[in-house]
């Protein structure tokens, strides 16, 4: 190799590994997300229910579990929507998810929630609660695509 194909040779490497040094990692997406919960319980409770999240124009179905612990009294209905930032992929919603919250509703109200997995995901909830419910509790809550 002469002199000046070394030269370009040079300059294509560290070009090419200066592009890998100053590279943006893969943008993370937003999903809109529907929840419906059923929530009851005395002292401890449990929850269930089921939902979508709407995800780069594709619809997947969730299903949604969890628990309750602390004050908890009652029982209620809360139809939450929001989003779900800092995704890859669909399956990144999936995971357990943990936050304290407090509320009241008699017959209705409103619920605000913010809550992170361990993949990162956030999800920013709000919603309208139909029931007689009352609490100040660490919860719980699974999703899983189904």
């Amino acid at each position: 190799m002469d002199s000046l194909s070394r030269r370009r040779f040079g300059i294509l490497t560290g070009g090419a590994l200066l592009s890998t040094l100053v590279a943006k990692p893969a943008l993370a997406g937003t999903g809109d997300v529907y929840i419906k919960v059923i929530k009851g319980g005395w002292w401890f409770g449990g929850q269930g229910g089921h939902g979508t999240l709407t995800y780069k124009g594709r619809n997947y179905g969730l299903s949604v579990g969890g628990i309750s612990a602390g004050l908890v009294f009652g029982a209620a209905v809360t139809e939450f929507i929001g989003t779900a930032t800092r995704m890859h992929s669909a399956s990144d919603i999936e995971g357990v998810y943990a936050a304290y919250g407090g509320g009241a509703a008699v017959a209705g109200g409103v619920r605000g929630i913010k809550m992170q997995n361990s993949k990162g995901v956030i999800l920013h909830l709000k919603g309208h609660q139909i029931g007689l419910m009352a609490n100040l509790d660490l919860s719980g809550m699974a999703i899983h695509l189904r």
